[in-house]
């Protein structure tokens, strides 16, 4: 692992391969870098530790750090360390909402946006105070009983059920990288960084240029109902649906998540 320092805060990643494409991997809430440690399309390739996430992070001072715009500069700057080509930017959940952001920001240092589970926010201002309130409310939940019992609720989620078919050795990675996050700036994500604080970015789609790939798994109602949506609006978007997955696919599904990424 490697680090690169931004305003005092170490952000991790790894870095493989050689050549283009260069693919940089953001990974989602409760995750870090090792999500995608079996993901290795060929090219150039970047696993990234987001803000306060991973193990051994330091606590992040919430108001100065985790909004989205603040996210989305910090990323540049990292991105700028990394590699001056043009990047294939490959975002799962969480990390599909910055990944969007920077492209909305930044689409000249882009060749390419992969949005994994993705969604552009939330189009009401109703839905997203809601949204906003429950995400508080799981801030307060996971300071109060902790890590271990707010994860082992976490996992029950109907979202993650398609996760059962994995190997045990992969659940139990999956489980102890969620228990290993830092309390605090999971709560800061959940109150700066939910769904819910994320902008409305469903008028902005029609603006991105980029060519944009989205990928969902065909167990995730939710959001193939939101991919679809998404890919009506995009200029340049692609949708592709994996069977036999979830929400996160590139977990459940790693090589035929991988095996896609080689064909764009």
């Amino acid at each position: 692992m490697e680090t690169i320092e931004i305003d005092g805060y170490p952000y991790m990643y790894e870095k493989t391969g050689a050549g283009a494409p260069v693919w940089v991997f953001l990974h989602g809430f409760l995750g870090s870098h090792a999500d995608f440690s079996e993901i290795a399309p060929q090219g150039t390739i970047v696993r990234l530790d987001l803000l306060g996430f991973g193990s051994d992070k330091p606590t992040v001072d919430p108001a100065m750090r985790f909004d989205s715009s603040q996210q989305v500069a910090e990323l540049q700057r990292v991105l700028r360390q990394l590699t001056n080509e043009p990047i294939r930017l490959v975002g799962y959940s969480m990390g599909a909402r910055l990944a969007l952001a920077y492209a909305l920001t930044y689409p000249e240092n882009l060749e390419m946006l992969v949005l994994e589970s993705g969604t552009p926010g939330l189009a009401e201002a109703t839905a997203r105070t809601d949204r906003q309130k429950a995400d508080q409310q799981k801030a307060e939940h996971v300071g109060e009983v902790g890590m271990e019992r707010f994860i082992d609720e976490w996992e029950q989620m109907p979202l993650f059920k398609s996760q059962e078919h994995v190997s045990q050795a992969q659940q139990t990675f999956m489980h102890q990288q969620r228990v290993q996050q830092n309390v605090e700036n999971v709560q800061a994500s959940l109150n700066y960084f939910g769904t819910g604080q994320m902008p409305n970015f469903w008028p902005d789609l029609a603006d991105i240029q980029l060519p944009t790939i989205l990928i969902n798994g065909a167990t995730d109602q939710k959001f193939l109902g939101i991919s679809d949506q998404m890919e009506t609006r995009l200029t340049n978007g692609r949708r592709f649906v994996i069977s036999d997955a979830g929400h996160n696919v590139h977990f459940e599904a790693p090589q035929a998540f991988e095996a896609l990424l080689n064909q764009l």
